[in-house]
This record gives structure tokens, sequence and C-alpha cells, in this order.
């Protein structure tokens, strides 16, 4: 189980990353293995590998570990997936013994319990804190995908993960593709930096089709079937956080680290009028507060044709940071910043990650950086969804200090 199926229209244009792009983002980290030091990686000899577990093996969790096995540092080793298909799937194309290929919803403990360096963490967004934390315990390095939760208990377990991951000397990374890329980065860099002058206002936008269009199909057949409600994770409120929380916390988490702030309230709405199967909305619109009354309009829709864009932009006093997920990366004004079009971000962002996760691992760095901002990103959409489900303004105060837990029905499901 893994992040569900691409189908809008921007997963089209992400295209195949070619032989030059992936030799520029991680020829420096095949490099880096040749010559690391053996004895950092924990339990090897000389040029053994990071042997590495797979939990959720679906559409996202093969293809990132067909980009874990490029890199050339990694040895995958074990698999977990609930669907006894997909993990012996996954096994067969990535070369794993059929004794360490697990199923069921506990599959992930018999992974760990197999002992492991690493674990790349693929499955639905409920399932997160949970498989985050077994693997802390275990001892074992985390890859986690975004969102890290689907509820306020479950970022903070998340959060609490991450410390104690710290402690204990291991690493743990949260796959955000924007924060590696080089444009991002400087331009977010001159930004905070004063380049556009006070930031005053902004907007953050994530328009695209529907993506799930094999899960409408898989749900609608028997939608009282538990193992289809399974597999149609992405149209299930419980299990994906919704679209705020799943998929538009790329655009949120963009203005969250621009701003390096996290919103006092918000205000907004939403609903479900374009797609009638499952429970999750096709559209939000939220007004989100920042310190010195800042504001930023934030607007999604998960239906139709015609436009595709993953955004943000910030408004300052003496220029704007404009920023966008398959495009340009800009700062006009002043001071400007031509920047230029990312480079297939969705692909080379993985790459980077996985480049640094290996280094991070094999160097022995575990201040794990990208928590605390994962934390609050996923924070502020739930947030903006508790704002938008009441229809009300919500303090930050009031929703961190929320008990409620997003709770799927798993009744009928394989242990």
């Amino acid at each position: 189980m893994v992040e569900g199926e691409r189908k809008s229209s921007a997963n089209k244009i992400r295209g195949q990353v070619n032989r030059r792009q992936f030799i520029a983002g991680s020829g420096a980290a095949a490099l880096a293995f040749t010559v690391m030091r053996p004895e950092l990686v924990r339990g090897t000899q000389a040029n053994a590998k990071i042997t590495l577990g797979m939990v959720g093996c679906g559409d996202r969790g093969t293809w990132l570990a067909d980009l874990f096995q490029k890199h050339g540092g990694y040895q995958i080793v074990a698999a977990a997936d609930y669907f006894r298909e997909r993990v012996d799937a996954f096994g067969e194309r990535l070369k794993v013994d059929s004794t360490r290929r697990h199923t069921g919803l506990s599959g992930y403990r018999k992974l760990l319990d197999g002992k492991v360096d690493a674990v790349a963490i693929e499955s639905p967004p409920y399932f997160h804190p949970e498989h985050a934390a077994a693997a802390v315990d275990a001892g074992t390095h985390v890859f986690l995908a975004k969102p890290i939760a689907v509820d306020v208990p479950g970022c903070r377990r998340v959060e609490e993960s991450g410390k104690k991951a710290s402690a204990q000397k291991l690493c743990f990374l949260v796959d955000f593709q924007t924060r590696t890329d080089p444009l991002y980065r400087e331009a977010v860099q001159r930004a905070q930096k004063g380049d556009i002058g006070r930031i005053v206002c902004g907007e953050a936008t994530y328009i695209a089709g529907i993506p799930w269009v094999r899960q409408i199909e898989v749900l609608r057949a028997d939608p009282g079937d538990p193992e289809r409600r399974l597999r149609a994770w992405g149209l299930d409120r419980a299990l994906s956080g919704d679209v705020i929380t799943e998929q538009n916390i790329h655009a949120i988490d963009v203005a969250t680290w621009i701003l390096d702030q996290q919103p006092v309230r918000a205000y907004g709405k939403g609903g479900q009028k374009a797609r009638t199967v499952g429970d999750c909305w096709d559209h939000f619109s939220v007004i989100f507060t920042f310190p010195q009354d800042l504001l930023v309009s934030f607007s999604s829709k998960q239906f139709g044709e015609g436009w595709d864009d993953i955004l943000c932009r910030m408004y300052g006093t003496e220029g704007v940071i404009d920023t966008h997920y398959f495009g340009e990366v800009t700062i006009r004004g002043k001071k400007p910043y031509k920047g230029g079009k990312t480079d297939n971000l969705y692909t080379n962002g993985a790459v980077r990650n996985i480049a640094t996760f290996y280094e991070n691992v094999t160097s022995g760095e575990f201040s794990n950086p990208t928590v605390a901002p994962s934390v609050r990103s996923n924070l502020t959409t739930i947030l903006g969804r508790m704002a938008a489900y009441d229809r009300r303004e919500v303090a930050w105060d009031e929703m961190a200090k929320s008990q409620e837990r997003f709770e799927p029905d798993l009744k009928g499901l394989k242990g």
C-alpha cells in the first residue's frame, strides 16, 4: 500500500528522468559510496551496503525502490504490504527473498524483526506514525513519505519519534521534494534575508485533476468491502487525511518554509461537489493569518481538466517570490533572481533525498532537520482542514490541543 495512482494532468508533465539528469542528481552520492568509511554503516564490512526494507509496495513504493537501487548504496532485502500480490510483485522485481516478504496489517513488524539498517515507509498516511515509531524502537533509520500523519496526535507522535531517533543516533528523513531543489533553496534564502522587502501577504495554490481514477473504480464496485476501501485509501478521509493534508501540503509547506513561521489562525470552506466517491473533499479555500497579521490565501481543487499548478507566491514591499513545482522559480522586484525551471522535481527531489539519507547514515549526521518543518506544515494543513470542516475561524492553539483521532474502518482486514 503506497501513495495512490497519480493520474492527474500534473503527473503527465512530470516526465521521466533522463540519463544526464540522473547522473547530475546522484553521481556525487555514488562517488561518496565508493570512498566512504565502511565502519560508519552499522554492522557492515568493507564495501557493504545499507540494508533497506520497504513498507508499502504499491506504485510509488516500487518506483521509489528503483531509485534506492539505482543510487548504489542500498540493498533492498525486505518488503511489507497488506496485499500479497503487491509484495510478491515487488519482491520478484527487486529480488527480495520470499521469506522476507510480509503481508497483513502487522507485516511491517515482521519486517522490522528481520533486522534491517533502514526502512522506507510508503504506506497510507494514517499508518505513518505507527510505522515510524516502531522502526525507531527497532533501532532502524527512517525514510518517511509525506504527509507524516493525518491528525494532531499522529503529528506529535512523529515529532517524538524524530527526537528519539536523534537521541539514539538514527537518521529520520521526511521526503519533501521541493526543499531539495537548488532554485527553491536559493530563492527562499533570498526572500528570508530581505530581498523582497517586508512580506505583506501571499498565496498558495494546488490545482489538479482527479488522481484516483483507478481507486474510484475499485471502491465504486463495492464500497462496503474493507480491502477495497484500503486499496482506495486516497478517497478515504481517515486513511489519507483528506486532500488538503495528503496532497495540498506541498504548496502549504512552501508557504511555511518561506515565512519560517506557523499561522496563528485560519478560516476556510470547501466541499465535495465534483467527485461523488469516497468522503474526501474535492476543493478547499482557506485564509491563513500569520504573525503581524500577514494573510496567506490558499485554494485547491481536485477535479476537472484544463489547468494544473502547485504554486506559492509571497508579496513583499520590494518584490515577489514566485515558485511553481512544475515550472519557474523566480524573484521579481528591486533585487531580482532569474532562477529557472525546476528539473523534474518529482523524481530528482526524491533522488536527492535518497542521496542525503545515505550520506547522513554513513557520516553519522543525526540532527534530522526535516522533521520539525514537516510537523509544522502538516499541522498547518490540519488547521486549515478544521477551519473548513467547521466553517469557522480556528486558532493554532486550539488546533494544537486537539485530541481528535482519525480512525478508519479496518474491520474485516487481516492482522
